[in-house]
């Protein structure tokens, strides 16, 4: 594994807003990126996520599909409908697990196909549109619900939440101050969970207490450019990818922001791919891009 290169990076103006230029890329697997546009022509995609023996998987919320991009780069339907699905993920079982817009639920693709509802409602009222979500070691899914999807007279909550639905099925309300909780990631030993606040493009840090209670919430980024903070991902090192203004922000471990890897259109969410998870997959707008290190 490569060795983290501490230089700071620079700040500079451009257009009126504040870029972090790369000195050195800190980050274990990409120190000189190239940005690919791989595959294009959708309508909003979201949620890249990547399995071994298939390819990439991705969202398209507004054409109610999910998509494959294989490993041999052909584009096909994977599922559909889907919901209006956002953020995907494996469980323990290697099922799929879909953050659903339409359907306003937390759901898993069976074996079989079908579509079984993991969580609809707390407390007896509907959730919002559960829109990302990680998976812990123990099983448990953590997932965020802001009301991006339905109207406001929809909404019967509230509030927007992060939650967390254990291996048994019980749903559990862990945090409700963030106007609009999005992208989600645990550190990698488990012990940090990050959750972006959307529109105020700031990104915020709890303790994990117990496996199942966050606690200590403390402001760990903020991204300065107009534009709104989406999905993230963590590296083996702990940096923070996330995906906002420009493109792909990467924050140390303290919130440092190192660097920014530009990338076109509105990016969505991001994820680590490729059966060496050596390159980083970003849903953006209305195109599917790669980013790897120049010298893969």
């Amino acid at each position: 594994m490569q060795q983290k290169d501490r230089t700071l990076p620079i700040l500079v103006w451009m257009t009126g807003l504040t870029l972090v230029l790369n000195v050195h890329i800190l980050a274990q697997v990409i120190r000189n990126p190239v940005v690919e546009k791989i595959a294009e022509g959708f309508s909003f995609v979201e949620g890249p996520l990547w399995i071994d023996e298939l390819g990439l998987l991705f969202s398209d919320i507004p054409e109610n599909r999910i998509y494959l991009y294989s490993t041999d780069s052909v584009v096909s339907i994977y599922l559909d409908p889907s919901g209006n699905s956002n953020g995907l993920a494996l469980d323990h079982e290697r099922k799929l697990l879909l953050a659903q817009h339409g359907n306003r639920q937390l759901a898993r693709k069976e074996d079989n196909n079908t579509i079984t509802s993991l969580a609809s409602h707390y407390d007896g009222m509907r959730l919002n549109s559960p829109n990302d979500l990680t998976v812990k070691s123990d099983g448990s899914v953590f997932f965020t619900d802001p009301p991006y999807g339905i109207n406001t007279d929809q909404e019967e909550l509230g509030f927007s939440g992060i939650y967390r639905l254990d291996p048994a099925g019980n749903l559990k309300l862990l945090d409700k101050s963030l106007a609009r909780p999005n992208g989600i990631v645990f550190s990698p030993d488990e012990k940090i969970l990050y959750v972006n606040d959307s529109e105020t493009r700031k990104i915020y840090q709890w303790d994990v207490m117990n496996d199942s209670t966050i606690t200590n919430r403390q402001l760990f980024g903020f991204m300065s450019p107009p534009g709104n903070a989406d999905g993230m991902k963590v590296d083996e090192e702990g940096f923070l990818y996330v995906t906002g203004p420009i493109g792909v922000w990467i924050f140390d471990s303290d919130g440092t922001p190192f660097d920014t890897i530009p990338v076109p259109g509105q990016t969505t969410n991001c994820g680590w791919g490729d059966k060496d998870g050596s390159t980083l997959y970003v849903t953006s707008g209305s195109a599917l891009y790669r980013i790897r290190d120049k010298n893969q």
